[in-house]
């Protein structure tokens, strides 16, 4: 019987260059076609790459999933520090750190994966709540006590959330076609309330 012939990735910075491009293009096709609608075979074509590589890489549907929607660290890093901005100002950086966010060539892709698969696919969902839980709610300073830092936090990603749903993923108009400044001057104001406002809680 012929021995079979194992995989050669190639040397190990083309390893690194195909698996970013594998990524690139699952990150791609999760965001345009969700969970059901992404095959392996679809990201290798997308990728240009044999699906065998796709498979050694990542070995599953979910594996690549995985890696396709793993929020880059600088992206986390640029909420913490958005977070950190005087409390008169929030608002307004909090909108404007969303719209570059989703402008960027790499994070916009996988914030689009992310929300696109959360809904079907229970991995995906659990990192969606850490995500909100750690990075939107979890650096918050805000309120008087631990609970109305939470409300008002959860108030706060809540409306983030939606209206990323209804301008990237959804692309309802005319939300999806407004432009920066008619955002930032019809949420930064609620996003504004939330954080030092009387909500009622």
């Amino acid at each position: 019987m012929a021995k079979k012939t194992p995989i050669a990735p190639g040397p190990r910075d083309e390893r690194g260059v195909l698996s970013a491009r594998i990524v690139r293009a699952a990150r791609d096709e999760f965001a345009q076609n969700g969970w059901a609608g992404t095959t392996l075979r679809a990201v290798a074509r997308a990728a240009d790459v044999d699906p065998a590589l796709v498979y050694h890489y990542y070995g599953s549907k979910e594996g690549l999933l995985d890696a396709a929607t793993a929020p880059p660290q600088r992206w986390l890093e640029n909420v913490a520090k958005t977070w950190a901005t005087p409390v008169s100002e929030l608002g307004r950086a909090l909108v404007e750190t969303l719209l570059a966010s989703w402008a960027d060539d790499e994070i916009g892709p996988t914030l689009r994966a992310v929300l696109q698969t959360a809904a079907h696919e229970q991995s995906t969902r659990e990192k969606l709540r850490l995500i909100v839980e750690r990075s939107l709610m979890g650096v918050s300073q805000l309120g008087d006590d631990e609970r109305d830092r939470l409300v008002r936090s959860g108030l706060i990603s809540s409306q983030l959330l939606g209206f990323a749903l209804m301008r990237y993923v959804w692309q309802i108009e005319p939300v999806a076609s407004m432009s920066d400044v008619e955002v930032i001057a019809a949420i930064a104001p609620n996003l504004q309330r939330y954080i030092e406002g009387d909500i009622g809680s």
